[in-house]
């Protein structure tokens, strides 16, 4: 970094035509060259207010302090400013906000929380250097590019078993090392999946969220819970060190949250079955080695570990997220699968995905959890930087009270999530699926449904910025766009609520009277 400093009154005589500096935030900047290539053209540089002065204000009025530490902007810096600190500065990897409501109560200084211990917040800690430092630069660019995430970052994943840890708790963990041994296995609860789920979500990059192996998520639970030994011994450990991919493949264009309506038919002819049919909107289905398979038979409903093969083609679905997230198109051409490869009892098919549904849609609302909290935080940080009428845009009464219902729902959505997720890491399997079915429904129909509100608030509050996909607001932007994904996926809104209605309706006592 440069150390050469300067005054004021000389950084002022640089303030023309093949002889520009500008000060942003205690640093100098010789824009000389830069200027005519500047995108918004040069004059933006050669103003009054910028030419030769300390344009911190200007600047973070138009640009990301990211921006800054490009390295084709970096070099641009020549010294800095006599008697004065840099005062914006990037957080270091793991490190927490300051901003309020950035962070839930439970990573705030001074608050508590009756759900985490000292092993959570280290584990927190870790979890969010290693996704700052191994995983935001893989974001960033898969979600502009579009592409799958990378095998050298699937490997490094695969070092501290993320997918694994992103199955939650369960012998599936023994004799792994997680995190790099900061919780052991048998010590790993629900709370720490919490942190991975919300932590991976913090990045403005919703279609990555889902290529982050979220076929795995969701695509490996009924091997985990309805496999035999041998059919665990034969898939999982490929899978879980990331060099094998898998699916859930449930949903189609006949059957979406009616998944009773699956038309994917497996015929048994000997020790085989014969699947015909296909699968639409399958996550991670683009680059899948393995699909979790709904298929209909004549004793019921079944599911099939089908592996690809010439009888198996998938191509891409275009959604209104990146293409990163492997969404998939699946054609089952009498692709013959081994018996071998049914989980659980045929007939029984049903009440397998149902079951799964549980976690699945705890994920995502976990997720969704995480990138509402980013958004609170560039809302507030946005109406605290930028000018309008002479005044911070917080100075607006109506701008208020857009940011207090924003916060206000947020951390709603984090208690109840919380009070989710501990009674998960007091319930057997079997009991989640009994007891939470229900709840877990609502709560999805509550955070996406806050999620899409939060995302027109902070779209009002960005202006134009809100709908541009770079630049100020393309945090804002990405999730405005997206964030109808997370009231989809898993299962539609409408539906999730009035499931949990009926639920509750099923365990009403029958002598309840006013």
């Amino acid at each position: 970094m440069p150390s050469k400093e300067f005054i004021p009154d000389d950084i002022a005589q640089h303030n023309k035509e093949g002889d520009l500096w500008i000060v942003i935030d205690s640093k100098v900047y010789d824009v000389t060259r830069f200027a005519n290539l500047h995108p918004g053209g040069s004059g933006v540089l050669y103003a009054d207010g910028v030419a030769g002065k300390d344009a911190t204000q200007v600047f973070f009025g138009l640009h990301r302090l990211e921006v800054l530490q490009r390295p084709q902007f970096a070099r641009l810096q020549i010294g800095v400013v006599h008697g004065q600190t840099e005062m914006i500065k990037p957080l270091a990897p793991g490190e927490l906000s300051l901003v309020p409501y950035a962070e839930p109560t439970w990573l705030t200084p001074g608050y508590f929380s009756p759900y985490y211990g000292d092993n959570h917040r280290k584990f927190h800690k870790a979890v969010r250097a290693f996704m700052m430092e191994f995983i935001l630069p893989e974001a960033v660019k898969c979600e502009e590019n579009g592409k799958r995430i990378s095998q050298e970052v699937v490997d490094k994943l695969s070092e501290i078993n993320f997918l694994a840890m992103r199955l939650g708790p369960g012998k599936h963990l023994k004799g792994l090392t997680l995190m790099g041994g900061i919780v052991k296995p048998e010590e790993y609860d629900h709370f720490h999946e919490l942190i991975l789920h919300t932590e991976l979500a913090r990045f403005g990059t919703r279609g990555f969220v889902d290529g982050l192996l979220n076929g795995g998520v969701i695509g490996l639970p009924p091997l985990l819970n309805f496999g035999t030994p041998e059919q665990r011994a034969k898939f999982l450990p490929n899978i879980l060190a990331g060099k094998k991919y898998i699916s859930l493949a449930v949903s189609e264009a006949f059957a979406g949250s009616d998944v009773s309506g699956a038309q994917t038919v497996a015929v048994r002819d000997g020790d085989e079955w014969v699947v015909t049919g296909t699968k639409k909107w399958i996550t991670n289905g683009t680059f899948s080695d393995y699909f979790t398979t709904l298929c209909k038979t004549d004793a019921g409903f079944v599911v099939l570990l089908i592996e690809r093969s010439d009888d198996v083609s998938t191509k891409a679905v275009k959604t209104s997220y990146s293409s990163t997230a492997g969404t998939a198109f699946i054609t089952f051409t009498k692709a013959r699968v081994p018996v071998a490869n049914t989980l659980g009892q045929v007939g029984k098919g049903m009440s397998i995905i149902l079951s799964n549904f549980n976690h699945e849609r705890w994920m995502v609302t976990s997720t969704s959890l995480g990138a509402q909290r980013v958004v609170v935080e560039e809302c507030l940080k946005w109406t605290n930087q930028r000018i309008a009428f002479g005044k911070p845009l917080h100075a607006q009464a109506v701008i208020r009270a857009k940011l207090a219902a924003m916060i206000s729902r947020v951390e709603a959505c984090q208690a109840w999530v919380e009070n989710i997720t501990h009674q998960m890491n007091n319930m057997s399997y079997d009991e989640q699926s009994d007891k939470l079915a229900g709840p877990i429904a609502l709560l999805k129909q509550f955070v996406s449904k806050a999620g899409r509100e939060t995302a027109e608030d902070a779209t009002q509050m960005f202006g134009g910025r809100g709908i541009t996909v770079t630049g100020m607001g393309k945090v804002i932007e990405n999730y405005h766009r997206t964030s109808p994904f997370d009231a989809i996926l898993a299962g539609a809104e409408d539906v999730l609520g009035d499931l949990g209605v009926r639920q509750a309706i099923r365990k009403m006592p029958k002598n309840a009277r006013l």
